[in-house]
Order: C-alpha cells, then structure tokens, then sequence
C-alpha cells in the first residue's frame, strides 16, 4: 500500500484521526514504537468523548471493562464540598461519562481503527528537515521499513509530548502557569465511600491537590503538588506518594488499609501549546500540538476533539484535498483556532478553580440560599450558575462566550459574605490563611 498519509503514534490522537479517515476512504498507514508505560494520565474522561466513541462505534466495548462516571466531587481542605452531575447537560450530550484503563482504551482504539483498514507497522519513525513541497519528511530508513517506495503525500505527529515534528522543525511553545508534579498509582482497599458509584473526587489538600478515580476493582489515586514541595516529601516518587496518603487530613483516613498494587507513576510538565501546529506537508494533532492540566480530565477529550477537527475542516472534503495545498493550509488553520481557543477555555476553567473563585462562589451561593429561602430568584440562580459550571466541565459550554462571561461576572459582582478566593486557592507552599 502506498498510503495517502502517513500517522506518527498510536496513542488516542493517532488512531481515532487513523479511524476517521479510513471511515472516508483515505489509506492511512501509522507508525507505533510500541512503547506504553502501564499507568498513564487520562483515567477520567468527560462526557464530550462518548460522541466520538458512538461515531467509531466503540462505546459498548469500552463501557464493558470501564466504570460508569456520573460526576466529580470537589472537597477542600477546610471542609467546604461540592458535587457536581452531568444532568444539567442532557439536552446537548450524554449525562455520563467512564473512567477507563488506559491501556485498554488506547487497545480499543487501535483495534477499531485496523478493524477499518488502517495498516499499523511496528517501528519508531524517523523524520528531518524536508525539501521542495515538505517542510518535514521521513528518513530513508523509516521508508524502508515500512516497506514504502514513495513518501506519503502528508504526515501527521501523534507523538503525543514527545513532539517530534516541532523539535525537528525548532518550533516552540507556550507552557503553562505551574510548575507541579503528580504521582499516582493504583490501589486496592482504599476506602471511597462517595456516592453515586464512579464519582471522581477532587480534593484540595494542604498542598496541592489529589485525584481519586474509581475503577473496576481497585482506585486510581494521584497528588499534584509543586515540583519545589514535592522534593520535602522523600527521594523517591513512591515515598513522596506514601508521605501526602499519611499526612494530607483528606487522604489519611481513607488509605490508612489501602494496598498499592502497581508502580508509582510521575507525569510532569503540565501545560504547553505549540507556536505553530502545521505546515507544508504536515500538522500535530493531540498531545504533540498542545495539552492541558488535567484537574477536570480534558486530555482524552482534547486528542479525539483534535482528530475529529481535522477530519472535519480538512479532510471531509475527500481525498481530492491532498492535491490542494491551500485549501488543505486553511483547513488546518481552521482547526488550530478552534483548538487554541479549547485551550485557552480549559486553562481558564480550571483557573477559576486553582485561585479559590469556584470555592468563593458556592459559599456565596450557600449563604444567600439560607438568608433568602424560598425566593424565587435564589433558586433559579443557584440552578443556573450549576448547570453553566458542570456543562463546562463536561466539555458542553466550555468554549461557550456566555457560561464563560456569567463565571466572570458573578466572580467580579456577585461575590458577598465569603472569604476571598485566595483562601481556597491551591498554593505551592500551601493555605492561605486570609479570613474575612
């Protein structure tokens, strides 16, 4: 086969881009290296991801070996709690989500797409500079071992945070706001009495934050706290796991008879975008053009919202467009303004909980539903200010001008009788201690 184009990893970006354009009638050939650590970041999912599961049909098998997500809880460390359901979003996707294990659901993926034609070779692909046409191409000797005699016609980076294209070509990139480091592991016997079954638990510790997510058999969890905390904690990834279970108030109680039953895993470097994301003869799709911090679980959903964005702005025009350079360029500058305004969304959202204002919010909230029970405003507020913040974080109204303007808003005139959001806020070296 000589393939239209040619896909550089198998991870969620690759293989759903793989499977949606093999649905369309493109030859897609990808390269695997087929390294896949055991634990990998993206447990949660939202429930923007389930449309894309039903379009690659796919949703049955992954609900068989995944827990069913109805929702998130966020707990803070002085107390205050949340809970947030995916009903308020039925009108525009499904009220539920699944906690996945990874492995499987990147297993699924693949399969789906070779179920589709979609041929996988098993090699690391090489790349350099290009000539003529292609700013970027692959060596001679990945051509070779795939058994090509012609060059794709184009080539896509999934390579996720490796970014090949981009450190070839020297493109670079914004990173985030933080610097902090996550350690996580699976257990057994961890007690997570929070109901309904599948709720994912978000807590706000002393330092930093953690994540609890249910799965069949056993409970993902994980701390997030500052790269510079981090190292007061122990040497290594599972003293410093097994340190914030013994010490965090939040953490002590429910794992004091839990069992570990994989490695330690750590995932670092939180948040990046790339400057530039496509180009004469390529484009990055999912982690290798840009990713976001995982509170809220937006990773899986950004690499499947990747690949569906370029099979919708550039190649649900046919195979024809392969022979359009500049219709193909402004597809792909299409889909990167859309994914840089999902970025810039999702940064902004889960800001809104790292400084404290979610928490600020709902103690306003709380204070002005008792001092004016039975109001009709007040309940009618209380409903919609939910509906808008849990819609965000399904991926429903996380772009959307007006949820964004009314969190805005109710931060900058609606806040009264609370304590200031620094005093939820996630901190580096800690609470803050402002009270009033």
């Amino acid at each position: 086969m000589t393939p239209d184009l040619a896909i550089l990893g198998a991870g969620p970006a690759g293989s759903t881009l793989a499977a949606l354009l093999s649905q369309r009638g493109f030859k897609v050939l990808v390269f695997d290296d087929a390294k896949r650590p055991g634990l990998l970041v993206g447990e949660s999912l939202v429930p923007a991801t389930v449309p894309v599961m039903r379009r690659l049909g796919i949703e049955e098998r992954v609900a068989s070996y995944s827990q069913h997500k109805p929702g998130v809880s966020f707990l803070h460390r002085e107390g205050s709690r949340i809970d947030f359901h995916f009903g308020p979003i039925a009108e525009f996707l499904p009220t539920y989500a699944y906690n996945i294990p990874r492995p499987q659901f990147d297993d699924t993926l693949r399969e789906r797409a070779e179920e589709l034609g979609v041929k996988f070779i098993t090699h690391r692909a090489t790349v350099e500079k290009g000539e003529g046409d292609r700013e970027i191409q692959l060596i001679p000797e990945t051509l070779a071992a795939a058994g090509l005699t012609e060059h794709p016609r184009f080539l896509i980076d999934a390579t996720g945070r490796a970014r090949v294209f981009a450190r070839t070509l020297g493109i670079g990139a914004k990173s985030g706001e933080r610097s902090d480091v996550a350690y996580f592991a699976h257990f057994e016997n961890f007690h997570h009495d929070f109901e309904p079954a599948g709720q994912v638990v978000i807590s706000i510790l002393d330092h930093g934050w953690s994540w609890r997510i249910p799965l069949p058999g056993r409970l993902s969890v994980g701390i997030v706290v500052h790269k510079d905390a981090a190292k007061t904690y122990g040497e290594t990834p599972e003293e410093r796991l097994d340190y914030a279970l013994k010490n965090e108030p939040l953490l002590r109680e429910h794992s004091k008879n839990a069992r570990r039953v994989t490695p330690v895993m750590t995932y670092t470097n939180y948040q990046l975008v790339s400057d530039r994301g496509h180009g004469p003869g390529w484009a990055s799709c999912g982690d290798s053009f840009g990713f976001v911090d995982p509170m809220l679980s937006p990773g899986l959903f950004m690499a499947l919202e990747s690949a569906r964005l370029f099979d919708e702005h550039v190649f649900s025009k046919g195979k024809a467009v392969l022979n359009q350079p500049n219709l193909m360029a402004a597809g792909f500058k299409a889909a990167e303004e859309e994914l840089h305004d999902w970025h810039e969304s999702w940064r902004e959202l889960i800001r809104h909980f790292y400084d404290g204002g979610i928490f600020a919010l709902f103690e306003t909230g709380t204070k002005f539903s008792a001092r004016f029970k039975g109001w009709p405003g007040i309940g009618f507020m209380e409903r919609h200010m939910t509906k808008h913040i849990a819609s965000m974080a399904s991926g429903a109204f996380t772009r959307r001008k007006y949820s964004r303007g009314l969190v805005r808003f109710m931060r900058q005139y609606m806040l009264h009788d609370c304590k200031p959001p620094a005093f939820y806020s996630v901190l580096p070296e800690g609470p803050a201690k402002q009270t009033g």
